[in-house]
């Protein structure tokens, strides 16, 4: 089965599993104490600055559930926007484990800006008031959209002058950074962001994903955290055998490029359809349309994707590593044609 549903129905990359097969040839020490873990640790200062440090975990909930849990320190709620994942598709978890409240902006693309934590900063330092600690976007965010590296500059700094942390949940940070053509470090590290979840399963890896911490001071006691957090793993080398191959020559990069260049030719294919309309700027991986409902329903038969929005029949279309032009070529003449068949008018 092929489809445009979502990056995670993708396999992982060979060379990935290739590097967890290399990692299965004998005996190592368990929960990270091992020589794959060092080598993963040391990729990651390579690509986030010597001062990152970081923690391997199993998924993109339980990353951002343990970066928010180690950086909103004495505070108990967090700004996002509305449509962030941790607000929309982590079926409670940031509220259930770490006990935040989660202060959410309506957003017409998935960004917010300075101007959005200002107005979320009211009655600090008021008992009766959840007190914010923490912003926390999404990049690329969950419409597709991509934040510059000035962006989230200005959010740091927004967050910053009110005693804030800024939290990148890079589930697809990969992709952000080969569509701006930048190194990781430019949209975390040299923007100013204090804590990253950098994502693996959505570029190639079979299931792994790292909390990389920025300012050294907030990773004090993760390692308990993590544990609390359910996310210890305990053949961790396997983890880290992932990690390593990402990041390798920056194997992510092309990943993650591939995919969206695969995206950009999908919007391309169907610029100018009749009956159908390209909602967000596509600009990684995904392409947001609205169709008619009944041109969903014939495309939905040999081609899984996702509705997004069953109000206004909104849909998603997500491009992963291993999607192949001919598969594009393909979804996009079958678009044309339930378009122009007459069940969707």
């Amino acid at each position: 089965m092929k489809s445009f549903a979502s990056d995670n129905y993708a396999g992982a990359h060979p060379a990935v599993l290739e590097a967890v097969a290399a990692a299965n040839a004998e005996h190592a020490r368990a929960y990270g104490a091992d020589p794959w873990t060092e080598r993963a640790e040391a990729r990651l200062r390579e690509a986030f600055g010597e001062q990152a440090r970081s923690f391997l975990v199993f998924n993109g909930t339980g990353a951002n559930v343990l970066a928010i849990r180690a950086a909103i320190g004495r505070a108990n709620a967090v700004i996002c926007a509305q449509s962030a994942h941790i607000a929309v598709d982590e079926g409670g978890a940031p509220e259930h484990v770490a006990g935040v409240k989660l202060m959410t902006v309506p957003t017409a693309d998935g960004k917010i800006g300075p101007a959005d934590v200002e107005a979320r900063c009211l009655r600090l330092g008021d008992e009766h008031a959840a007190q914010p600690g923490l912003v926390s976007i999404s990049q690329s965010t969950e419409l597709g959209t991509l934040y510059a590296p000035q962006e989230i500059a200005a959010l740091a700094d927004a967050a910053h002058a009110r005693g804030l942390a800024l939290h990148v949940d890079g589930s697809r940070l990969a992709h952000a950074a080969a569509a701006l053509d930048l190194p990781l470090r430019a949209l975390t590290t040299d923007a100013g962001v204090d804590v990253v979840s950098f994502g693996g399963t959505k570029v190639g890896a079979l299931g792994v994903e790292a909390v990389v911490f920025l300012r050294p001071e907030l990773a004090e006691g993760v390692r308990y955290l993590r544990k609390q957090s359910l996310q210890l793993a305990s053949k961790h080398r396997y983890l880290a055998a992932q990690i390593d191959a990402l990041l390798e020559s920056e194997r992510w990069r092309e990943l993650a490029g591939h995919a969206n260049a695969m995206a950009a030719r999908l919007a391309a294919a169907l610029e100018g359809v009749e009956g159908l309309t390209i909602t967000q700027r596509v600009e990684a991986n995904v392409v947001f349309a609205i169709l008619p409902r009944a041109a969903t329903e014939r495309l939905q038969r040999d081609w899984p994707f996702y509705v997004w929005d069953e109000a206004t029949g909104e849909v998603r279309w997500m491009c992963s590593w291993d999607t192949t032009p001919e598969e594009v070529d393909a979804f996009a003449a079958d678009v044309r044609a339930a378009l122009a068949a007459p069940a969707a008018a």
